[in-house]
């Protein structure tokens, strides 16, 4: 059995780390360089990096800022936003990420994920998906959650991972930021119905909430930002409880 991961995520806007509820009311939390460093010594097991306006500003990730990172941290480091062809897909590799995250350009050109696996491995592609809970289905959203799409979260997991992708990030729009705990309903349904690791995320906000979406489910990792970010939950008493309650963690 796979040992479970923890996983802080920076949602990056004007370089800086920023978080909100919803997707929502975003609000600045600091350094990503500065803060990659300490979660990387906390223990932290892999680091996302979401570079959330790229889409909608129609513009590339930013490299320099992935690079300072990665010179950073020796833990796997997975980067997204603005990535739309393989080419792009490459030079976040090549600036010191392990693994790139696409979403957006997925869902228009779903054969994107087909072309980046064969060039890169599956391995080195996450699929986000963004899901929020609407007239009783969850449904897929695109462009930093601004945007419907015809895609339920079930329909859409099980296609990428036919495409090719290695991973699923999988947030819940509903719970995001609102430290209630994960959608444990919808993390289950798509983590029961695909074969490749899946990461929880969105709701965390207590340590049982970790513990309830790696006991209940067979999600690979759990994700999270505000509760790490503003020293609510720290990494390594995370990990020592999850411990405690027998749970096998890296």
């Amino acid at each position: 059995m796979l040992k479970k991961r923890i996983i802080p995520c920076f949602d990056i806007k004007d370089g800086r780390v920023v978080k909100g509820i919803h997707f929502l009311d975003l609000k600045d939390a600091g350094n990503p360089v500065e803060m990659a460093a300490a979660y990387a010594r906390q223990g932290a097991d892999e680091l996302v990096f979401l570079d959330i306006a790229a889409t909608m500003e129609n513009r590339k990730t930013l490299t320099s800022l992935v690079e300072a990172i990665a010179n950073e941290i020796n833990i796997p480091f997975t980067v997204g936003g603005g990535i739309t062809t393989v080419a792009d897909a490459e030079r976040l590799i090549r600036s010191g990420a392990d693994k790139i995250s696409i979403n957006s350009s997925a869902l228009k050109n779903p054969e994107l994920i087909t072309a980046i696996a064969k060039h890169l491995g599956s391995q080195a592609v996450v699929v986000a998906i963004d899901t929020k809970y609407i007239n009783g289905e969850w449904m897929v959203f695109s462009n930093g959650g601004t945007q419907a799409t015809s895609y339920t979260a079930l329909e859409w997991a099980q296609k990428v991972e036919r495409l090719g992708a290695g991973e699923i990030l999988l947030t819940s729009m509903n719970n995001d930021g609102a430290r209630n705990g994960f959608a444990l309903d919808i993390t289950a349904i798509v983590s029961d119905s695909i074969t490749i690791p899946l990461i929880a995320s969105g709701g965390a906000g207590e340590k049982v909430h970790f513990k309830a979406v790696f006991t209940t489910m067979k999600a690979t990792a759990a994700l999270a930002a505000s509760v790490f970010h503003y020293g609510s939950i720290g990494i390594p008493d995370l990990k020592n409880y999850l411990r405690n309650e027998k749970i096998a963690i890296r």
